[in-house]
């Protein structure tokens, strides 16, 4: 085998694993503070988008995990039924025109749970295989 052949193989073992990973392979569900109820995919559409901003009488925070991230992009494709590029243009224009600012981002989904828990009103998605039974589950797409 050629070494240039040998070198695309080992390239293309090396990059495949990483581009498996990047895929939305476990779903997101949406999780919130204690006390608030269950939303539909309209409602977590509108929140995320910055048209909507309580639940009920309670006012709430969003979270985003960071672009790129494979929970992000479930959470993208299963709700807010748009590409994350179009998500991020969409909250570049609000900024600028001064319509809002788009939800807090957060590293991981282990952050995103801790301040749910701890923040009343915040809500965020996770993987749907990190929900616990003490977790408040607001939305399964």
């Amino acid at each position: 085998m050629s070494s240039r052949r040998h070198l695309l193989l080992l390239a293309l073992a090396t990059a495949l694993p990483a581009a498996l990973a990047q895929s939305p392979s476990t779903p997101a569900v949406l999780i919130g503070a204690p006390g608030l109820g269950p939303i539909d995919i309209t409602l977590a559409q509108r929140i995320y988008s910055g048209r909507a901003i309580a639940i009920g009488e309670t006012p709430v925070t969003p979270l985003n995990l960071p672009p790129g991230h494979a929970v992000r992009q479930a959470f993208m494709d299963a709700v807010m039924q748009q590409p994350d590029d179009k998500y991020i243009a969409y909250w570049t224009v609000r900024r600028h025109v001064g319509k809002g600012t788009p939800p807090r981002e957060l590293a991981s989904a282990a952050e995103v749970i801790a301040f749910v828990q701890r923040t009343p009103g915040a809500i965020g998605y996770i993987p749907a295989s990190a929900l616990r039974p003490e977790m408040n589950l607001l939305l399964r797409p």
